[in-house]
Parts: C-alpha cells; sequence; structure tokens
C-alpha cells in the first residue's frame, strides 16, 4: 500500500468481528493505518496478534487478517478501544480512552462475551481509570463480562516475545469455559450490523 492510501485512512472506522455471547471479545488499542487500509484487524505486519492466538491454543492453525471471520466461529470475536485509525496509538489522548471505555462498557453488556480480553495494559489503565492494573484476571468486569489485560501484541513492545505473549494468553484460553454466556437460541448479531461508531 502506498503513503498516500495510508494517511488517507487517518480517523477510518473498521466493523467489529463481533457476535452475541462470545466466549472472548479481544479489545485492541485502535486500529493501524495498516488495519483501515485493508479493513482487517491486526493487520500490520509487525503485529504479532495472529501467531499468538495460534500459539496460545485459541486458533487451530495460525491465521491471516483477511481470515479474521473464521474466529466467529470459535466463539472468539475483536473490537478496539478507541475506533478511529491513527498511524500511532500515542496519537490518542487521555479523554479518548476514556470516551472509548464508556464505549466499549455498553457495547459489551450488548455483546455479553464471558471475557473481555483487552491487549495493552496502558489502554486498559486509561479507558477504566485503574493505574495500577496488571497483565492478567482484573477483579472487576466490564458491561458483565470478566476482565483480563493482555500484552499488546504490537512489534514496538519488545518486552513480551511472541513465546511470553502465548503463554500469557494460554494462561486466558484456559480460563475460558465452553458454555455460552446467554441463553443458546439468541440470534447472533454480526459485525457488520453494530453501530459503526463506539
Amino acid at each position: 500500500m502506498t503513503p498516500e492510501e495510508l494517511n488517507a485512512a487517518r480517523g477510518r472506522i473498521v466493523p467489529d468481528v463481533a457476535a452475541d455471547g462470545l466466549r472472548v471479545l479481544f479489545c485492541g488499542i485502535n486500529p493501524s493505518l495498516t488495519t483501515a487500509v485493508t479493513g482487517h484487524h491486526f493487520a500490520h505486519p509487525g503485529n504479532r496478534f495472529w501467531p499468538v492466538l495460534h500459539r496460545s491454543g485459541f486458533t487451530p492453525r495460525r491465521l491471516r487478517p483477511a481470515e479474521q471471520g473464521e474466529l466467529l466461529g470459535l466463539g472468539l470475536g475483536i473490537t478496539n478501544v478507541v475506533a478511529r485509525a491513527t498511524a500511532r496509538a500515542d496519537e490518542l489522548d487521555a479523554e479518548e480512552f476514556r470516551r472509548g471505555g464508556a464505549d466499549l462498557t455498553a457495547k459489551v453488556e450488548r455483546l455479553a462475551p464471558q471475557w473481555l480480553a483487552v491487549v495493552g495494559i496502558t489502554a486498559y489503565r486509561t479507558a477504566f481509570g485503574e493505574p495500577r492494573a496488571r497483565i492478567g484476571p482484573q477483579v472487576r468486569t466490564i458491561g458483565g463480562a470478566r476482565v483480563w489485560a493482555l500484552p499488546n501484541p504490537s512489534g514496538l513492545n519488545a518486552h513480551w516475545t511472541v513465546q511470553t505473549m502465548a503463554e500469557e494468553y494460554a494462561r486466558l484460553r484456559e480460563a475460558v469455559t465452553d458454555r455460552p454466556s446467554r441463553p443458546t437460541g439468541l440470534p447472533v448479531r454480526p459485525a457488520g450490523r453494530l453501530p459503526a461508531r463506539r
């Protein structure tokens, strides 16, 4: 993709991959410009989300970003704290994170996943006013879902390797049950029918 395409993608909203009653709704910080151009979450070549998801046992094989729709069949989904795409997460301010946290809470109340997994401890701390939060399961719930803070899979997060991240993601996988969080038979709401702005 060209620099012009990337620049034109600033501020673009990328639809969620989400449905009612998921086992885990993974929540990124906000879309990258690469994600905004392609429409595929965690699409930047340096992002390690997809290999980590596979190594941790959440997916039977390593999915490509373009295969993100296959997550729904596994009871998994993707959203973001802040909806708009930027070149870097540091282009977002604390107030935008807080607004995103409020919007995310409302979304989780609607979708009722078992777990909300926020991939980025700093984003979680800022969005939900938890400055001392650490990686791992959280005491609080959000919108009725249990919460796990996970390492940010960005290639810029040098403190975590693919292997150490996969071990932490696997801890969450082991905590997840196979039971639906809502009674079976309720209609599934695909991502395309969710409001675009959170």
